[in-house]
């Protein structure tokens, strides 16, 4: 995960992939879609508006970049992208506003047709970076549809391929498996045969399900009741990353940076995993290795965080593209602990018990709480995510394919670590406020986050130095 500057964008001839505008001109004569809108979707649509309503724009797209080797036949690869994406109903799917209701509104595939320009020759890849960025801010923006776009930058040896979508869209899961995806397409495309697909289930079906289940809880649930209790803990909002970030409170969201890199590289990585897995895997142990970390450097007692988890529970949605993202919250009582495998206990501990949490969408969560949560920033709290890459088809082919998922890096006042598990190890990206004291202490979060993986991994656990109370 990395964005635009950092996805090895070269110079070439770019041209570009929108929806046809009588696809666009049919969508405005729809009648409403009966299924709503996700929570996730509701609440990312409201939040957008009330920020900019603020006097921000602040893009929130994803997208991946791939090369396709050779030199590219254009007709071909539109082929491609077509087929792709009448696969996926939620991207021929947009939303309007009725008053201060969010209703939906779809398409059906035979009304999907794409229309292709040619942008023009960039000879200079800072200027082409900055065009996409600009271009793809505009083309997928929350509170337009269509929400999403393709480019190519076309050269006689290979073709970049990028690809942009509204996050309402996609999750990181649904834009990792697409370079594979479009390279199947594309080669049965040249060869002039058909692929076997199986139908894919519907994001927007999915929503309809979700939505159901969710509006059957009320305020008196269980689920609502332990929410409750923690955000209450979390002084009356969703907890926010625990060391200082050097914010001033009350003011215009601040601008983001990334940090991107590899923490470990692969025979580290495994190691880790090995000493772990009777916890629950890496993912424990990256957020153990996180909560004695913010705790020596913010001197918090307790680690609270907001724990995503996808909600694929069901084969059906596997190979569906959509956000589907729950999150669990978690409290690490850091300072009890006398060294890293009592806090992997804890956090196993406290996943056990509160992933079924995941399944209620936080945006519903939220509103039978009742309280003031209004948004004022597109990250509602923040994160620390960790996702094994290894099993999505094409993986052991992204280097050579230099394809990447892409994140937009704006305005924020969050801050958001994605741990991904390459076959070539842990890679890390964050996105943090842009101050002094953040990059601060991002940097050593960072630094100490890779000097415990090492630790744990070439030494055990026995031997990982115990962090201090502060």
């Amino acid at each position: 995960m990395t964005d635009i500057q950092r996805c090895e964008v070269r110079p070439g001839l770019l041209v570009e992939w929108t929806l046809h505008p009588a696809t666009v001109e049919a969508a405005a004569d729809l009648p409403d879609d009966p299924r709503p809108p996700a929570y996730l979707q509701e609440s990312h649509i409201r939040t957008a508006r009330s920020v900019r309503e603020s006097g921000q724009f602040v893009p929130t797209w994803l997208g991946t970049s791939f090369d396709i080797p050779g030199l590219v036949d254009l007709d071909v690869l539109q082929g491609a992208l077509r087929s792709w994406t009448l696969r996926h109903e939620t991207l021929r799917s947009g939303f309007r506003w009725a008053g201060e209701d969010i209703r939906r509104f779809t398409l059906e595939a035979d009304a999907v047709a794409l229309w292709r320009e040619v942008i023009g020759d960039f000879t200079d890849a800072e200027t082409l970076v900055r065009y996409l960025q600009d271009r793809f801010d505009a083309a997928a923006d929350a509170l337009t549809w269509p929400n999403f776009i393709y480019a190519a930058v076309v050269r006689d040896d290979c073709t970049s391929v990028y690809m942009a979508f509204d996050h309402s869209n996609v999750d990181s899961y649904s834009i990792l498996r697409i370079p594979a995806e479009i390279h199947e397409l594309y080669a049965a495309g040249i060869e002039a045969r058909v692929v076997e697909q199986a139908p894919i289930s519907s994001y927007i079906d999915f929503c309809e399900i979700e939505r159901e289940s969710a509006d059957q809880v009320d305020g008196t649930h269980a689920i609502i009741s332990r929410w409750r209790e923690f955000i209450r803990r979390c002084d009356g909002r969703l907890p926010p990353f625990p060391v200082d970030l050097g914010l001033e409170p009350g003011g215009k969201l601040p601008p983001q940076k990334l940090m991107q890199e590899r923490l470990v590289d692969a025979e580290d990585a495994a190691a880790f995993e090995a000493y772990c897995r009777p916890y629950g895997g890496s993912m424990t142990g990256i957020l153990a290795a996180t909560s004695l970390i913010v705790h020596e450097i913010g001197g918090q007692p307790v680690y609270r965080t907001v724990v995503p988890f996808h909600t694929r529970a069901k084969s059906q949605w596997q190979d569906s593209v959509g956000w589907y993202v729950g999150g669990a919250p978690i409290e690490i009582p850091t300072a009890q602990s006398p060294d890293f495998q009592s806090v992997l206990e804890m956090v196993r501990a406290a996943l056990r018990a509160n992933r079924p949490l995941a399944r209620m969408p936080i945006a519903r969560v939220l509103r039978l709480l009742g309280a003031d949560f209004r948004p004022t920033s597109p990250d509602p709290c923040s994160i620390v995510s960790y996702v094994d890459t290894r099993g999505i088809v094409g993986s052991e082919r992204w280097d050579e394919l230099k394809a990447y998922g892409l994140i937009r890096v704006s305005y924020g006042d969050q801050v958001c670590v994605w741990v991904n598990r390459l076959h070539a190890g842990l890679q890390l990206g964050c996105r943090y406020p842009d101050t002094d004291v953040a990059y601060k202490n991002m940097r050593l979060y960072v630094e100490q986050l890779r000097e415990t993986i090492v630790s744990v991994a070439r030494a055990g656990a026995a031997k990982v130095p115990v962090q201090s109370s502060v």
